[in-house]
């Protein structure tokens, strides 16, 4: 036993090692973090060298839906790799079309094509110029409350402060506000009155800014790292009647909501709502292999029929990417995820949460919808101020350290932002194990409300 834990511990050490010495982390000051060294995971835990098992209550990045080490997916990865490894785009593969004609099938009638990208950066960057061509229209309009990557338009897309160390970029993005009605920008009471006014704010905004300027609309169906902002009632069919009067492409971002998060194949589906263009990633093979893509409705791909698209990327539907993806379907409907994904979120997370407004003080607001939630956090029920301020950093963020430290230590690693945490687990994550998440999160919420008493 001496023998193995020497070996694990001198393996982290060179992990460590490694790491800072050599790799450069994503939105980070490289001498202020420390990342954890990872030895293996496996369904909804992954765990460290120490032995210490974390339920992954993120998801790592919403994108791990089938949980860790599914061993469906990995099995398509190892097949796949013995038949062809890889193939340019120029030709036609098995794999590849396989997927594009899966996902088709379940995006709906009106879609005939998929474009794969490597990840939902560049899905959202090539959406757009698809709407840009076909329109000839250059402008495109996106929510403050928004995250859709990090390449040079998806940044200016983006409304969170992530755009503002990149500006300028793309100079052909206007920002507006979508529904909140928590933090209401339209001193909405009501949903209906938040759908109401958030539409008619974005039928001005499109009117200011010339309705023969706009291209696209690129909206998260459901708001994800910027607080999951589930649109009330009639918000996203208005968007979709806006887009047909003034002819402006639909864009729907679904790289963190789309393949069952929600428990729909894709999160509009649950709103009656057909976009024009779908983006996606992450859930379509887990992470397990880079992969995202654009699902592109039959009328802007007959755009294309006789007229090239300017674009393409190397690596665009890689073989042992869309092997874990078709591998993902046959998951699906075998397990049932959808069905269990919409039972979990409504029978257990949604009752548990919606106690913790009346339980705890520090929580303002829960909102959410199938395995996808999140649980806003404040100093005072009635002003609705935020436990820390908006885009906080260092010691203004120090209460959601503390709320995150008690998960860790007690085995759960939440998903956290300025001053929301976001139950988003994987969606084979067992009723016992999402109980026992939540029982974390329960108590650690009650460290944070000892912090405002």
């Amino acid at each position: 036993m001496t023998i193995e834990n020497d070996a694990m511990t001198g393996a982290e050490a060179r992990v460590r090692a490694d790491d800072r010495g050599h790799v450069f982390h994503s939105w980070s000051a490289q001498g202020l973090i420390d990342p954890l060294p990872v030895a293996g995971g496996a369904g909804s835990e992954f765990w460290d060298y120490e032995g210490n098992r974390y339920l992954d209550f993120g998801s790592q990045l919403v994108n791990l839906n089938l949980g860790h080490q599914h061993p469906d997916l990995v099995e398509a990865i190892e097949k796949q790799a013995r038949s062809l490894a890889t193939i340019q785009p120029s030709f036609a593969n098995d794999v590849r079309g396989e997927l594009a004609r899966r996902i088709v099938d379940v995006a709906g009638e009106t879609f005939s094509k998929v474009f794969f990208t490597n990840g939902g950066a560049d899905a959202n960057e090539n959406a757009v110029r698809m709407a840009r061509l076909v329109t000839g229209k250059r402008k495109v309009l996106a929510m403050y409350r928004s995250y859709h990557g990090n390449t040079t338009t998806a940044i200016s897309l983006t409304g969170d402060p992530r755009r503002w160390p990149n500006e300028p970029a793309d100079g052909s993005v206007v920002h507006f506000f979508g529904p909140y009605l928590y933090r209401s920008a339209f001193h909405a009471e009501t949903e209906s009155e938040e759908t109401r006014r958030a539409l008619e704010h974005l039928e001005q905004t499109i009117v200011l800014e010339g309705a023969s300027t706009i291209g696209a609309i690129v909206i998260e169906t459901v708001v994800g790292t910027n607080g999951v902002l589930v649109p009330p009632p009639g918000y996203l069919a208005g968007v979709r009647e806006l887009c047909d009067r003034y002819g402006i492409v639909y864009i729907a971002d679904e790289v963190m909501v789309g393949f069952g998060r929600t428990g729909e194949w894709f999160a509009v589906q649950g709103h009656g709502v057909t976009p024009d263009l779908i983006t996606f990633a992450k859930g379509v093979n887990s992470g397990y292999v880079p992969l995202g893509g654009v699902v592109i409705s039959k009328e802007i791909a007959a755009a294309f029929d006789e007229r090239a698209f300017p674009g393409g990327l190397t690596y665009s539907g890689h073989p042992l990417a869309c092997a874990p993806g078709v591998a993902t379907f046959e998951v699906f409907r075998r397990d049932g995820i959808l069905e269990r994904v919409k039972d979990l979120g409504e029978r257990v997370v949604r009752p548990i949460l919606e106690g913790w407004v009346e339980s705890h003080p520090c929580v303002g607001e829960v909102r959410g919808t199938g395995l996808f939630w999140a649980i806003e956090l404040v100093r005072d029920k009635e002003t609705r101020e935020p436990l820390v301020p908006f885009n906080a950093a260092g010691k203004d963020a120090a209460p959601m350290g503390v709320f995150a430290k008690a998960c860790k230590d007690s085995g759960v690693w939440p998903f956290v932002h300025f001053n929301r945490t976001h139950i988003a687990p994987p969606l084979v994550i067992t009723e016992d194990e999402l109980r026992r998440g939540l029982k974390v999160i329960d108590e650690a919420l009650s460290e944070v409300d000892a912090l405002i008493a």
